[in-house]
């Protein structure tokens, strides 16, 4: 029952990590740069308007699955280091839950809240989108690679079991 329950957690994990690397990547090559080619104020509607509705979207169940799941699958690699595949469930689970879900909370959501309080035809607005455009989209590259990583190392734990 424990290596049915692991092999689905790891199968649901590189999946959602996956899954949210080429969502995260497609920000980062090229949502990100057409936004800041527009004018400011749409640039921002569109962004906040993204922003509002990822989170009413099947988004979120598999954002917060995948990390529980990643975070279970650490703390599993944890318990049977010794076993194998084992520590690449223990780095891809850590470097997700850092990598990705961290990150987000810590950086771009603090960013997606700057912004959805500016005004997006306001002076001040020019500002806080050239910020926004760099730093997010930075923070965003981050979640990419992690989530990427995250996906290979579970992979790699698949094979090894």
């Amino acid at each position: 029952m424990r290596q049915i329950l692991t092999s689905g957690l790891l199968w649901f994990s590189a999946l959602g990590c996956g899954l949210l690397a080429g969502l995260y990547f497609a920000f980062s090559a090229f949502v990100m740069t057409a936004l800041g080619r527009i004018d400011q104020a749409a640039g921002i509607s569109a962004m906040n308007a993204i922003n509002a509705d990822i989170v009413r979207s099947p988004f979120m169940p598999v954002f917060l699955g995948t990390t529980l799941s990643c975070a279970v699958l650490a703390v599993l690699g944890g318990l049977r280091w010794q076993e194998p595949g084992a520590v690449a469930m223990i780095c891809g689970g850590g470097l997700y839950v850092v990598g990705m879900f961290v990150v987000t909370v810590v950086f771009n959501v603090p960013l997606n809240d700057q912004l959805a309080a500016s005004d997006p035809a306001g002076t001040s607005a020019a500002s806080v989108w050239a910020r926004y455009l760099t730093d997010w989209t930075f923070w965003n590259h981050v979640r990419t690679i992690a989530s990427l990583a995250a996906t290979a190392l579970f992979i790699v734990a698949i094979a090894g079991r």
